[in-house]
């Protein structure tokens, strides 16, 4: 498959080094050379040019490519140079925005005729992801699936829980209302099955239905905390989109070091929110804002390092809930050794959305678990395909693979040995990084 990626930015860079990875051709376009200088080292031919450049994307062999992704910063940049790799041959083109109104039914139908097939905007889904991590606040991630009919649930065990030092085929009893999907234990990730012991402190990843989330919460030994005030640290435009998303009853104060953005901010979000010029670091400041009495602190700004250390001051002052916006990959694991509660990485978040147009399986939707070095896919069970010929045990699926809940007739059930898939079925698929392509063996 040949992808053209213009913007040699974060989301970009990321996604080009991952698809590097496998059988893809892959060209990285940017306007500046002094980007592309990190591409040497890998399976990447990189181009400097201009992606709204005839000439240009001619040079990159628009005419030819499967997927043209648009990342650069400017969102009139990437939607024109879609509309034009479309009318000069690019089979499937995604674009970067940040205008919410794009997204919009109408507007994507009309988008889409222009010749934008895809838009995404990352500060969007990373500020509803951590919308969905503040609905329960005792778990790690929170994911609805399908839809809502199933949920992917992370939490950390302590070590007081009833699950420690159980092993899965203990926890058989409860198969039909959780599957434990994926456990991730100091730096391995493991593709569970019943040999396998859960341990103090390991993060496990459950697929479940509504009705039974309050199960795993017992299981873990967790307890419920209702979200009323957040303080957010930054007022980046994830910040903004995250004031909007929240719940009308939930008080947010924002605290942003910058005079002037802090009227900006003022000006531009509603009542509820309060804006508060000072810096989230200050120990000093967080006490004289009673930082004890909010239910979660959030840090968005551009730091990662920053962001990891206002959590870690957070928590020692009471505060019982945390998200780190972390975009520096290598310090995800040691946002988890710090007892960071929630890590959020917008470029693992939007190369997630994106990475299911790369799959010819019918995919709905992939997502990336931050913490675990594993992905969820979403798919449908194609008539005929491997997935419907026996029963889930009768497989033989790959160790880093497993199956954890299927959709059938609008119906969510959990997936066990003795399953029978059937064709249309809507089946979510747990998988390590070295088994995403193998999902089409299996679905197509």
């Amino acid at each position: 498959m040949k992808i053209l990626i213009v913007g040699a930015g974060q989301v970009g860079t990321h996604l080009a080094k991952l698809l590097s990875k496998e059988d893809h051709d892959i060209v990285l376009m940017d306007s500046d050379e002094s980007r592309l200088v990190f591409t040497a080292n890998i399976e990447i031919m990189s181009l400097e040019g201009n992606p709204t450049s005839l000439s240009d994307l001619n040079k990159a062999g628009v005419s030819t490519c499967d997927i043209f992704i648009a990342v650069t910063p400017d969102e009139s940049v990437n939607m024109t140079a879609c509309m034009l790799a479309t009318n000069m041959g690019a089979h499937k083109t995604i674009a970067r925005i940040s205008n919410k109104e794009y997204l919009l039914q109408k507007n994507t139908e009309f988008f889409a005729k222009l010749g934008v097939d895809s838009l995404i905007c990352p500060e969007m889904l990373a500020a509803q992801e951590i919308v969905n991590t503040l609905k329960k606040p005792w778990t790690r991630q929170w994911w609805e699936l399908c839809g809502g009919a199933l949920i992917l649930i992370g939490v950390k065990v302590r070590k007081n829980a009833p699950v420690v030092d159980k092993y899965l085929s203990d926890l058989s009893k409860d198969n039909k209302i959780y599957h434990v999907v994926v456990i991730k234990r100091d730096r391995e990730t493991i593709i569970p099955r019943g040999d396998d012991k859960i341990k103090a402190d390991d993060i496990l990843y459950f697929s479940t239905t509504k009705e039974h989330i309050d199960n795993i919460r017992q299981c873990t030994g967790k307890t419920n905390v209702e979200i009323k005030k957040v303080t957010i640290m930054g007022g980046s435009r994830i910040a903004v989109k995250l004031s909007e998303y929240l719940p009308s009853n939930i008080r947010i104060k924002i605290l942003e070091t910058s005079k002037s953005k802090s009227y900006k901010l003022a000006e531009k979000i509603g009542n509820n929110v309060m804006i508060i010029n000072g810096d989230g670091r200050d120990t000093d400041l967080l006490i004289q804002e009673n930082i004890k009495d909010s239910d979660a602190f959030v840090a968005l700004t551009d730091s990662s390092e920053t962001n990891i250390l206002a959590c870690v001051a957070a928590k020692s002052l009471g505060v019982p809930k945390t998200v780190a916006q972390v975009e520096n990959l290598d310090y995800i694991q040691m946002a988890e050794k710090l007892n960071i509660g929630s890590v959020i990485n917008k470029k693992l978040i939007a190369v997630s959305h994106m990475y299911r147009f790369l799959l010819d399986a019918d995919v709905s939707n992939v997502k990336c678990l931050a913490f675990a070095d594993a992905d969820v896919a979403e798919l449908i069970a194609r008539p005929k395909s491997k997935v419907t010929r026996k029963p889930v045990n009768k497989l033989n699926l790959p160790k880093d693979m497993t199956l954890g809940g299927l959709i059938r007739n609008g119906k969510a059930t959990m997936i066990n040995g003795e399953t029978q898939i059937e064709a249309y079925d809507q089946v979510v698929v747990f998988c390590l990084e070295t088994a995403l392509r193998k999902i089409e063996d299996y679905f197509n």
